[in-house]
């Protein structure tokens, strides 16, 4: 079973580490650890992403996914984008995870941010006006109703 199994050939398990880390955080987020840090990082995180997604919408940018996933999917349609976001935002020192096909279908090529409890307000809103000249740069902002 462990030769032939599809857990066994194409993944490796997970570090005694990073299994500590997922028993420890999932103890904080239930407040097992005797504080409600758990439930304030949580909330920080949905209030960031809630934030960050609604105001690239806002500026006429094709956002997906859910209020207060942590994870915002900006959507880039073309292939020959995903390279020069990827440039634009290490010049606005920004550093972006850039997803194109096969990881995607050929034309839902994206760029994904990542926003956590930490992110400052004030981070955010400079990552959002980097993103939005990045936009007009690259002719990105599609919405063209909604861009201010």
């Amino acid at each position: 079973l462990k030769q032939s199994s599809m857990g066994s050939l194409y993944s490796a398990s997970i570090s005694p580490p990073a299994c500590q880390q997922i028993i420890s955080a999932l103890s904080m987020i239930l407040g097992e650890d005797g504080t409600n840090m758990g439930a304030q990082k949580l909330k920080a995180i949905a209030r960031n992403a809630t934030y960050f997604r609604s105001k690239l919408r806002e500026y006429g940018f094709h956002v997906l996914g859910d209020d207060g996933s942590p994870v915002v999917p900006l959507m880039l349609y073309v292939p020959s984008q995903i390279k020069a976001f990827s440039l634009e935002a290490l010049k606005h020192g920004m550093a972006v995870v850039v997803v194109g096909f096969p990881a995607t279908p050929l034309l839902l090529s994206r760029v994904r941010f990542c926003i956590n409890a930490a992110h400052t307000m004030e981070e955010l809103e400079e990552a959002v006006e980097n993103i939005k000249k990045i936009g007009d740069t690259l002719g990105l902002r599609y919405d063209v109703g909604s861009c201010a």
